[in-house]
């Protein structure tokens, strides 16, 4: 192989090789090695995208400071903002060893190399990776990148005349869209096509007490819907990416303490799958006034009866669900045995649960926060002691215990809006699951609270919609809610950030009403 590359010195007035070229030919070979990466994986159908091993490596080993920054900064876009930095990462590091290969093609050949071992030791330490399928697509990319490279930089030292520069421009852009079309192909078919597929062949049970109906006057004018649309239910998770799944190999094991290990496949539990319930869920990093929460009606098996099956040992007080990507959430054995809704759900409002809401199973726990009890693509229940085990979130800084906090929020007016004058209905919803909710109120200015009317129930574990009509009179004016659950417990009005147990303080807006 050649090592070094001569660019010609007699090229005659302004017959160089197009300024900047070197560098493009790197990042378009990197371009190359990451499309054959995501395609093979793809075609496959095994395993996950080289970067996305990288990017849940990246988020394992990030100091806590600096992912409390991401969040804080970036919101639900920290994942997307976390894939764009590597791309963008790789791109400039291919840049410069395009630089390099423009003289010699060795020290690029090299950085190859390193890259891609570098690349499959990080694939190695994701739990969902394929190392076998993840050696042969970095082995591919590897080749194929440098294999690219070296023809654009041998191209970019013959682009010295008119014709030959077209050609070298034309190679480029050639090859660059090949490479976004592979990338595209291969992430389509990494992000889930065949579990879509699998998804639309899914018959989903028949609840043993008909469908869950919704009663009439559970909807309030001005709230959001009372059934959350699966498309518009809240999204946050650890994953870059929902982990590969495989129906026909997926099982959920029942182990730890408990008299028999019990393994179940997704026609076990489709079997026993006849329990529909509505059950309000919400992320703990939910703001006051915040749109993390979301109300859904839930297919599933009662938590207990699988317990039931491999029989709780004495001592065991946890329940741990560990994801097939690793990720352990973690509560009270009780909550399972207390009455409240706990499910290993298989079902979302009449659908097969989505790809990003857990297919093919995950527990629903009314009462807790996601962070403790919300496994999505569910793949263990182990039965521990308390004190046993701290999943995924308890190190991090927040709170073992995470029951879901009673809050309300205003739907309508949004904030600063501006609102005729006269009869205007304020709305929104209030939720205390687990406990249920009797009472909402309102303030307007800082006055006295005005009981609201409250919707139709859907249950103790949902939420419960609202309504105020007021009298607009012109102005600026601010307008505050508050709940008061079942317990008798009324919101208080001190504010505190999510951090480390959820949220508190009173929603509060302000409008223009003219």
């Amino acid at each position: 192989m050649e090592t070094a590359i001569d660019t010609p010195t007699d090229n005659g007035p302004d017959r160089t090789p197009p300024r900047g070229s070197g560098a493009l030919a790197g990042l378009i070979a990197v371009a190359v090695a990451l499309a054959v990466a995501e395609l093979f994986v793809g075609i496959v159908g095994r395993g996950q995208s080289v970067i996305v091993s990288i990017g849940n490596w990246v988020i394992g080993v990030s100091p806590e400071p600096l992912v409390k920054w991401a969040i804080r900064t970036f919101g639900t876009a920290d994942k997307l903002v976390l894939v764009v930095s590597i791309l963008a990462t790789l791109f400039l590091l291919g840049s410069m060893v395009g630089v390099v290969a423009t003289r010699r093609l060795m020290p690029a050949a090299v950085a190859f190399v390193g890259a891609g071992i570098l690349g499959l030791i990080l694939a190695a330490t994701d739990p969902v990776t394929d190392v076998t399928v993840a050696a042969v697509a970095i082995v591919l990319a590897v080749f194929l990148g440098f294999t690219a490279l070296v023809v654009l930089v041998r191209k970019r030292r013959l682009a010295v005349t008119d014709d030959s520069r077209r050609s070298f421009l034309t190679a480029m852009g050639v090859t660059a869209v090949m490479a976004g079309i592979g990338a595209m192909i291969g992430r389509s078919l990494v992000n889930g096509i065949s579990a879509a597929s699998e998804r639309a062949g899914i018959s989903l049970p028949t609840s043993q007490e008909g469908p869950v109906a919704v009663p009439d006057g559970a909807q309030v004018d001005g709230a959001v819907p009372v059934i959350t649309p699966n498309e518009d239910f809240y999204l946050i998770d650890t994953a870059l990416r929902p982990p590969p799944v495989d129906l026909a190999t997926w099982t959920l094991t029942i182990k730890g303490m408990v008299d028999e290990e019990v393994v179940l496949t997704y026609d076990d539990l489709s079997a026993l799958a006849t329990t529909e319930r509505i059950v309000t869920l919400s992320c703990v990093s939910n703001s006051v006034g915040g749109s993390l929460v979301g109300t859904a009606k839930w297919l599933g098996v009662p938590l207990r009866d699988v317990l039931d099956m491999a029989g709780v040992q004495e001592g065991a007080t946890q329940i741990v669900g560990r994801a097939i990507d690793d990720f352990t959430v973690g509560f009270p054995t009780e909550a399972a045995y207390d009455g409240r809704d706990a499910l290993i759900a298989i079902g979302m409002n009449d659908e097969p649960l989505p790809v990003d809401h857990g297919y093919p199973a995950r527990l629903v726990v009314a009462g807790l926060y996601g962070y403790v009890s919300a496994t999505k693509w569910l793949s263990e229940i182990e039965l521990t002691t308390w004190d046993g085990f701290d999943a995924y979130w308890v190190p991090r800084g927040w709170s073992k215990t995470g029951p879901i906090k009673t809050q309300s929020r205003i739907d309508s007016p949004t904030k600063e809006s501006n609102v005729a004058t006269g009869l205007r209905r304020i709305a929104g919803v209030a939720w205390a699951p687990n406990i249920g909710i009797d009472a909402v109120e309102v303030s307007i200015d800082g006055g006295e609270w005005i009981p609201a009317t409250l919707g139709e129930p859907l249950g103790d574990n949902a939420w419960r919609q609202w309504y105020v009509e007021w009298d607009a009179p012109s102005g600026r004016h601010t307008i505050a809610v508050r709940a008061t659950d079942s317990s008798g417990y009324t919101q208080t009005a001190e504010l505190a950030a999510p951090r480390p147990d959820g949220a508190t303080g009173h929603h509060t807006i302000a409008v223009n009403v003219a």
